[in-house]
């Protein structure tokens, strides 16, 4: 074994031991102060009045950012995967609800900006890169995927056949409704508003009510002198 893989089990095994014995004592049992002191030493980086409750899973911590205040409750999955270039940021005042799944593969970025609401349920997963902005509520079941399986040829299995990563931005001030579904390589611009159900695979213009389907716009948030800007004068 190499020693770069030795130290690699090594890190997993003292993240497994740490995370075990604390991961699983109740708030009422001082665990989330004990979370935060004691989780400063494997993770990238934990910042202040972080608040951890218990039964939480991570993976990967050495690629796991936690800025100032940040929530994250029971049962939440962050998996980091441990690859050098992979990063999982969560800002300032982020509140991760229950069950919620972040996942990494190889040389993916996930980027929470400050003060955004990820319901229950929630799955965001790479290999292609997530960004999220600032202030934005992702409702409960939504489904936010930076990847895509290929299956142009018939004669193969598809698991074979590799995938696609683009990438995914939300931009800042947007309300993802229950059950929306985000497909890789799509922007939703700032201010956007997606209903309950819908499947967004096409980008979705700032200030934008967009549902079905697939997602379709149906009305904008701004009056349309302002979402046109006007040709300067000669």
């Amino acid at each position: 074994m190499s020693h770069q893989k030795y130290q690699q089990k090594l890190k997993r095994l003292q993240e497994l031991v740490i995370t075990t014995f604390l991961g699983d004592i109740p708030t009422i049992a001082l665990g989330p102060r004990l979370r935060r002191f004691i989780y400063r030493y494997i993770f990238n980086r934990i910042g202040q009045q972080v608040y951890i409750q218990h039964g939480v899973e991570f993976i990967g911590t050495s690629c796991i950012e936690l800025d100032d205040g940040v929530n994250i409750f029971k049962h939440v999955r962050l998996d980091g995967k441990g690859h050098p270039q992979n990063r999982i940021y969560i800002g300032k005042k982020v509140a991760i609800e229950r069950h919620v799944d972040i996942g990494c593969l190889e040389n993916t970025q996930v980027y929470i900006d400050e003060e955004t609401f990820i319901g229950p349920n929630v799955s965001l997963a790479g290999p292609g890169n997530i960004f999220i902005g600032k202030h934005c509520m992702i409702a409960a079941n939504s489904g936010i995927f930076a990847n895509n399986h290929q299956f142009s040829d018939h004669l193969s299995l598809i698991k074979d056949q590799g995938i696609t990563r683009q990438g995914i931005v939300i931009e800042d001030n947007c309300w993802l409704g229950h059950g929306v579904t985000v497909l890789d390589g799509v922007t939703i611009g700032k201010g956007s508003v997606i209903g309950a159900g819908a499947v967004v695979s096409k980008d979705i213009p700032p200030f934008s009510v967009a549902v079905g389907v697939p997602a379709r716009v149906i009305k904008h948030r701004l009056p349309l002198e302002q979402m046109v800007k006007p040709k300067p004068s000669l």
